[in-house]
């Protein structure tokens, strides 16, 4: 299939509360009103069976090793591969509500050693640009229903996002730091005008993988 038509690979990624959901549901609006074919994706992908253990456990109703509920996490966007490269090889841009570094993030923060954490993420599909929202965590404690999952605690949450600098001073040419604690207006205003051009730029660029 020609490479005229893939879509872009766009992820959004930050801590928890900090308004990834409502900024992907905003470009994707936004891409539709310009007919642009998008569709929208969130991880963990709830709805399969890996995706059902990993809910029981965010949601505090079950307990795993540290190791093992990194590898589900890890699995869990493994069996969705497939289909993302399907998507974005028909011409949809694919706007995802987290992805690998999420999951390194997370893990890491918890003690695991970083390089064991990134592992199983190398051969899965490289975003095009990643949105990364940043804010105190202090900030995102009066943000709606925030401490309802297992890791919405603000020193924890802290810790995350020192391993998420770390990973953005490290994939720089792709990441797109952006202040989370503006309006949501203005923020989508900075994620539309990098995203738009974007989609245009990647259409006829291979896709990369995670290395």
């Amino acid at each position: 299939m020609s490479l005229e038509n893939r879509g872009a690979f766009i992820v959004f990624e930050g801590c928890d509360r900090i308004g990834k959901t409502t900024q992907c549901r905003l470009l994707v609006e936004l891409l539709k009103s310009r007919d642009i074919p998008v569709l929208p994706m969130h991880f963990p992908e709830r709805s399969s069976h890996i995706g059902q253990v990993i809910n029981s456990y965010l949601t505090n109703s079950k307990d795993l090793p540290d190791e093992v509920i990194h590898l589900m996490f890890s699995a869990n966007r493994w069996e969705h591969m497939n289909q993302i490269k399907q998507k974005l090889l028909e011409g949809n841009t694919l706007v995802v509500d987290r992805y690998s570094y999420s999951g390194v993030a997370y893990s890491a923060a918890k003690g695991l050693d970083f390089d064991w954490c990134y592992a199983p993420e190398r051969g899965l599909l490289k975003p095009d640009a990643v949105f990364y929202l940043r804010a105190p965590a202090d900030d995102l404690t009066n943000r709606g229903e925030y401490g309802k999952e297992r890791y919405e605690k603000v020193e924890f949450q802290g810790r995350v996002a020192k391993v998420f600098d770390q990973i953005c001073a490290k994939e720089a040419n792709y990441w797109h730091q952006l202040d989370a604690s503006q309006s949501a207006e203005d923020l989508h205003a900075q994620v539309a005008d990098i995203a738009v051009k974007l989609v245009h730029r990647v259409a006829t660029q291979d896709l990369d993988k995670l290395y």
